[in-house]
This record gives structure tokens, sequence and C-alpha cells, in this order.
């Protein structure tokens, strides 16, 4: 622990640099992996059934976001001097927020409805879940997505009496409020979803690799979407939830006038995760490469194949009386 007068200081001059090429890419890749993934999603609109409408919610909330790049770009590339006026720095926030904790909740219902209810319980969910249930849940992702991420908005984005700011976080007079607003945003934005993406692709992949009667290659595109969620998480948004909380806690500190040696080092860590987080919207179309493969209703087929066969071996057909029966009644 140091005095404060000797706390170490920040290189702010390391984030501009290092964000505008990784936006630029971002952008551009972005755009073109989800103009095509949008495009393959249209094709094939009715072979892949209700979880189309989640894969269309997670392509737009990908598209709102990459829209406001330019933006931040012109931001960084003017060292970071905000000329667009605070209103549209909080939209661009926000919509930053949305497309984050909207990928997230989008890609656990694709987890939930998509893998586990149509692998694990496939004669439960079965006709029950319709476009109309897939709206429903769509419309409940997209509002408690907006709930969690307006409170951001009221936050200040600059310094007092300027406008030439757009924090992404807020300034050093509220930040100990945010940092309490974004632990819980943590925990209900990406912790539980995490939590249910993972139990829901354990239980996933114990039922398939239990099955004898599953063929190799429907195990493995089933298990390559598991693999290509969890780089989604442990790789955009793990870092960038904990970063952030840690950066907002040295701050907190600093402000107390408790002071590490480790805080320049979180700081470029927390700008490392920001440029993670982002890519989420250029590998978000991977999803799209599997989603549309017919891995269910291949999968459904072999296990109501494999009831049907245990059900005639131990349960005799109504249609063939038995001959001690038939005496018995005479």
């Amino acid at each position: 622990m140091m005095n404060k007068t000797t706390c170490p200081r920040v290189s702010f001059d390391f984030t501009g640099r290092f964000l505008i090429p990784v936006y630029i890419l971002v952008f551009i890749v972005g755009l073109v992996a989800n103009g095509w993934g949008l495009k393959s999603l249209r094709h094939n609109w009715k072979k892949m059934g209700n979880v189309n409408m989640f894969v269309l919610n997670l392509g737009l909330t990908d598209i709102l976001y990459l829209l406001t790049l330019p933006f931040l770009v012109v931001y960084y590339f003017m060292k970071s001097k905000w000329i667009f006026g605070e209103v549209f720095c909080k939209i661009t926030r926000f919509c930053f927020n949305v497309n984050l904790y909207g990928s997230i909740g989008f890609l656990t219902c694709i987890s939930v409805v998509y893998r586990y209810l149509a692998i694990v319980h496939p004669m439960r969910a079965m006709g029950r879940i319709t476009l109309t249930h897939s709206v429903m849940i769509s419309v409940i992702v997209w509002l408690l997505v907006s709930v969690q991420s307006l409170p951001d908005m009221f936050f200040p984005k600059a310094f007092r009496n300027n406008t030439e700011k757009c924090f992404d976080t807020t300034d050093n007079d509220h930040v100990e409020d945010y940092l309490k607003y974004t632990l819980g945003w943590t925990l209900t934005g990406f912790c539980i979803p995490f939590l249910i993406t993972l139990g829901c692709y354990g239980h996933v992949a114990v039922v398939l690799w239990t099955l004898k009667s599953t063929d190799k290659v429907l195990k493995q595109r089933s298990l390559k979407l598991l693999l290509i969620l969890i780089l989604l998480f442990s790789v955009c948004y793990t870092p960038y939830h904990l970063f952030r909380n840690l950066n907002l806690l040295a701050r907190v500190l600093t402000k107390q006038g408790i002071c590490y040696k480790w805080y320049n080092g979180v700081y470029i860590a927390r700008q490392i995760s920001r440029v993670l987080v982002c890519l989420n919207s250029a590998l978000n179309p991977l999803v799209y490469l599997h989603a549309h493969e017919d891995v269910t209703a291949r999968l459904r087929q072999q296990l109501q194949q494999v009831r049907l066969s245990f059900h005639r071996l131990f349960v005799p057909d109504s249609g063939h009386v038995p001959v001690s029966q038939t005496e018995d009644q005479r």
C-alpha cells in the first residue's frame, strides 16, 4: 500500500491507439458476417424451426452495436473528444450494453430451448414451443436487458460542465454507486445466464455420450455448438466483467487514498477486455453455422426409435391379446 501522492499514474494514451484499429476491423468483419448470417437465416427460416427467432434477435443486437462503432472510432481518433452530444453518447453506450446482454440472453435461450429441451426432453418439448412462444420469450429478453441497461444512462458520462467526454462507465463523483450497480448487473446479466448455459450443456453432453445409438457425427455437431458458446463466454464476456469491476474498485480505492501498483495493469487489462467483448459481434455468426443444421430433428428421431424399441420390448401390444388372457375369458 502506498500514499495517495505516490499512486501509479494510469496510462490513458493506451486506449485510443489500441481500440481504433480493432473497432474498424470488428465493424467491417461484423457487418459482413452478420449480413451473411441473416441472409442464411432467411433461406433456412422454415428448416430451422422456432430457434430462428432467437438467432434473428441475436443478429439484430449485433447490428445495433456495430452501427455505433464509427462514432467511437471518431471519438478515439480525436483523442477522446466527443463531438456528437451528451444524449447520443448515452445512446451509444446503451446500444453497447443492449448488444452485450442481449447476446448473452439470446445465447442462453438457444442453449435452453434449442439444445437442452429438444435433446434431453424431446417428447415434452416437441410441438409445445411454438413460434408465438419464441416471440414472447424474445420480447421478455429485450425488456429485461433494457431494464438492466437503463440505469446506466442516468449516470454522468462526462466531467461536470464538459460534454467532450463519453465515458463507458461514469465520472469519479459517482464511481462508488456505479460499482454497486455494476456488481448487481454482472450477477443478473452474466453470472446467472452463464451458469444456466453451463448446466444445460453439461446435461446435454452427458445425454449425448451415454446414448450409444447416437452417431458420432451428430455428437460432434452438437458438442461443437457447446464449444462455441464456451468460447464466447470465456473469451468475450468473462474478462470484460472481471476487469470492469476490478477497474471500478481501483478507482474507488484511489479516491479513498488507497493505492496499489496493480492499478495500471488492471486498467490495461480492462481495455483489452473491451476489445474482446466487442468481438462477440463478429463471433456470434458462428452460431448461424450450427443453428440451421438439422441436428435436433435427427437426434429426436433417433431418441424416438430407441424409446419405441424399449416400449415394444417391455409393453405388450394392445392389438394382440395374450393366449392366457383369452383362455381366462372363455
